[in-house]
């Protein structure tokens, strides 16, 4: 296929996932008619500009594609401003985002995806199945970081929007960047092919320092203090369990090829205790519990000055695996002896990479993506461990999913209160495990 027949077929199939987005599905012969635009690029949007929006951006337009940002939009204009900024610094000729395509405020994100090709959605995950719906709706292939909802009702959303996408051939692309880290895919690829046997036991852990506080400020609302410093508050974030340690879990239920039918666990706030840490625990150990009867240990905390630990090791019937993101992927056979090595040295960067290949299917006409559904149960497994160690319940996974207990607003405004607001002393409600309901 030479260059002007991939330009169409790209056109047609851009085209295409845009007609279906009131709705109406289109079999594969309806892949006609031609882009908006006169040339081959492809136009981006990025929803959330800060450091993580920022850099899904950098990735995007760092593809061999001829890409071009035409829009952002995020809560804050500070934010975006700064990522505008540094993106039009950095790729002079790709960003073109006029003050009239740049949004602020909770609604800009809607205008920013109509003007779009393939939105980055890249917000504090509690709006992640808002914008994942819209994107959906409107016919957009799409990138969203993880985690993807923060609770039952936000799950739903993202499976039913998913659902639509593959109806629609939108590729999605969701940012687990393990399953696009070569160490990860080739060693996975041989406990498939029942290397190490049936996988009966696991280990998964982000055990390490914590993350970033914003400080309140002078005459914040309450919406923008839990705004900025949305990483302890659950509407939001989810605790980092969801936040963070969704991609250990992730890997265990890749490794299982299913997802937990119930989970039990322990947590609490041992280290990070005072107002600035909202109301997430600052540690937790959960039991994933298979259908097959396989309990896989999972355990996350946020103490300084203690041991870290980031990494995800599995036993089988025939032997036993060890992965971790900046170290090998290794495999054992039952007797100790080593079966197989792949070294992290010289692997693309899986960031990067999640990028280079949905660009370039996209750019190909391919519907190749489809990361939305595996990726809404890994997270529900990490919010059922919230749920299980808030409570202090043992949760199974159906009774979870039918859950009605939203955490978002009622309103989202800046003058709006959260559901979850401060006492006098400045102190938020902590969930204690045998008094906490979560579903």
């Amino acid at each position: 296929m030479n260059n002007e027949e991939l330009r169409d077929k790209r056109r047609e199939f851009l085209k295409a996932s845009a007609l279906v987005a009131g709705g109406i599905m289109l079999n594969q012969f309806a892949f006609a008619g031609g882009h908006s635009s006169t040339d081959d690029t492809i136009k981006i949007a990025l929803i959330g500009c800060g450091d993580r929006g920022t850099g899904a951006a950098f990735q995007a337009l760092s593809t061999k594609q001829n890409l071009k940002l035409v829009a952002m939009a995020d809560a804050f204009e500070d934010r975006l401003n700064s990522s505008y900024q540094k993106l039009s610094e950095r790729f002079k000729d790709k960003v073109d985002v006029p003050q009239d395509r740049r949004f602020v405020g909770f609604d800009g994100y809607a205008k920013a995806i109509a003007l779009a090709d393939v939105v980055l959605l890249v917000t504090p995950p509690g709006f992640r199945p808002m914008h994942f719906e819209e994107a959906v709706k409107q016919g957009k292939h799409v990138f969203m970081e993880k985690p993807v909802a923060v609770d039952a009702p936000g799950i739903r959303k993202v499976l039913a929007a998913a659902e639509l996408a593959k109806q629609k051939k939108l590729n999605v692309v969701v940012g687990l960047q393990r399953r696009y880290q070569a160490n990860y895919r080739e060693t996975l690829k041989r406990i498939e092919d029942g290397a190490i046997g049936d996988i009966v036991g696991g280990q998964v852990y982000w055990n390490s320092g914590g993350v970033w506080v914003k400080k309140r400020q002078p005459n914040q609302t309450e919406m923008e203090y839990q705004m900025r410093n949305w990483y302890y508050f659950n509407w939001l974030c989810g605790d980092h369990i969801v936040e963070q340690h969704v991609h250990n879990i992730d890997i265990a239920n890749w490794v299982k090829n299913a997802y937990p039918v119930s989970i039990q666990g322990t947590g609490s706030r041992a280290w990070r205790t005072g107002k600035d840490y909202g109301e997430i625990y600052d540690n937790h150990a959960v039991e994933l519990t298979y259908a097959d009867g396989a309990v896989i240990y999972s355990q996350c905390r946020h103490y300084e000055g203690t041991a870290n630990r980031v990494d995800e090791t599995f036993q089988g019937t025939k032997g036993r695996t060890y992965l971790s993101a900046g170290h090998n992927g290794v495999l054992w056979d039952s007797k100790g002896k080593q079966i197989f090595n792949h070294p992290t040295k010289g692997n693309a960067n899986p960031y990067q990479t999640e990028h280079d290949e949905l660009f370039e299917a996209i750019s190909k006409g391919q519907f190749k993506f489809q990361d939305a559904e595996r990726a809404a149960k890994s997270c529900f497994t990490a919010i059922i461990g919230r749920y299980a160690t808030y409570s202090g319940q043992v949760i199974k996974w159906d009774d979870a999913l039918k859950a009605d207990n939203s955490l978002f607003p009622d309103q989202l405004s800046w003058d709006a209160n959260p559901k979850l607001m401060p006492d006098a002393n400045g102190l938020y409600p902590i969930p204690t495990p045998g008094k906490t309901k979560v579903i």
